[in-house]
């Protein structure tokens, strides 16, 4: 036997207000019945309030669930290449810091990879490039290659390892390291002339920097993957994603920072941004609220130039924030005076690896992806003309 409910009651149970419930009921969703107690009333049937109040809720999670998992409440995309755990990354189950004291890349991006031979970043021949080494060189190199590049689909895993390690090969040529020859860590070293004992902070930082679960760019770089795209498209659309401010040219604003300490001093600098409420760039890590381990284990192989190293300390004194890597990275081209742009070279280079470990898993899942839009706009009309 059908139960009835009151307007008030009604609104309540559906959180909305009376004209909505007009609105359901001229739509026929609820139906209404005159109160015998009161002629000036109406009642709403119970069951079709109820209906629609889960309908309702249903329809909430749904978009919640939708929107958290674009927006990083939830996890999206199974995969098994990086974790964190008790506050750290991990490789494929194992402590990214642990491995930065003596891996190199080409051990890492094995791992990674799932590689059954060595990786070799020097066994393809690289084009050389023309012009000035850097971002824009580098960049060039992967659009000609993304522009003449062939698909994934049908190919041997073997032989897209084969390409990969290729390009990544070729990515660091076009940032300025050494002829092939040697590991990675060392072509940069002496690309940029500097001694062994900097090319082992290199190598540090790189492996540091090879992977960090579903970023930003790790996820554009899986969409490409799963539509079938080249390799070389695959890591272009990664890279320009992670060459954004907020993502992989972090450190960049970093730089920015500790320029305008050593022009007008860490006093001031700190001051400024007290008194303003403005973030200090590179401190604080929503991953790692206890401090982002991969700087605390770069920033204690050196020590900064002492004005920089007094202004992160006094920054976390202050505001209770830990270093991140990029603060740590932008420390390590200050004390080693690396070219300009030598942060964003690391970083882009040692994440290539992981971009592509995540394109090459991605291909394992013979299904586009392909988020659905929640349309927020006007309403439609119809092919007459009239909205519905």
């Amino acid at each position: 036997m059908a139960s009835w409910i009151s307007m008030k009651e009604a609104c309540a149970r559906l959180g909305v207000q009376p004209q909505t419930v007009y609105a359901y009921v001229s739509r026929g969703k609820i139906e209404v019945m005159p109160d015998a107690a009161d002629t000036r009333r109406s009642l709403y049937r119970a069951e079709d309030v109820a209906g629609l109040a889960k309908r309702k809720e249903a329809g909430r999670k749904h978009e919640t669930v939708a929107a958290n998992t674009l927006f990083g409440a939830e996890p999206s995309i199974p995969t098994a290449l990086c974790t964190f755990a008790r506050g750290r990354p991990y490789y494929r189950g194992q402590d990214a810091v642990g491995l930065a004291r003596s891996a190199t890349l080409e051990e890492v991006a094995q791992l990674l990879w799932g590689a059954e031979q060595a990786v070799d970043f020097g066994v393809a021949p690289a084009p050389r490039r023309s012009g000035k080494a850097g971002r824009e060189a580098a960049f060039t190199v992967l659009a000609g290659l993304a522009a003449s590049g062939h698909s994934t689909r049908g190919r041997l895993t073997r032989v897209l390892h084969a390409e990969a390690q290729g390009l990544v090969g070729q990515l660091a040529d076009a940032f300025g390291a050494a002829p092939a020859g040697q590991p990675l860590h060392l072509r940069f070293a002496k690309g940029w002339k500097q001694p062994a004992r900097v090319a082992e902070l290199l190598r540090t930082a790189m492996v540091l920097l090879v992977d960090h679960e579903l970023t930003s760019s790790a996820f554009v770089s899986r969409i490409t993957a799963s539509t079938g795209a080249s390799l070389p498209a695959c890591l272009l659309a990664g890279l320009t994603t992670l060459s954004g401010p907020l993502h992989g040219d972090a450190s960049g604003r970093v730089q920015a920072l500790f320029s305008e300490v050593e022009r007008l001093g860490a006093d001031q600098v700190l001051e400024n941004h007290l008194s303003s409420g403005l973030a200090f760039a590179g401190f604080g890590h929503h991953i790692y609220p206890d401090g982002d381990p991969r700087a605390a284990a770069l920033l204690a192989l050196f020590e900064p130039p002492p004005v920089i190293a007094r202004f992160i300390g006094q920054v976390s004194v202050l505001t209770g924030l830990q270093p991140n890597i990029d603060v740590a990275l932008a420390a390590l081209v200050a004390h080693h005076r690396l070219p300009p742009d030598a942060a964003f070279s690391l970083f882009a280079t040692a994440r290539s690896i992981g971009l592509l470990a995540h394109s090459l898993e991605q291909l394992q899942v013979a299904q586009v992806i392909r988020p659905r839009g929640r349309y927020v706009g006007v309403v439609p009309e119809t092919a007459e003309g009239h909205r519905p």
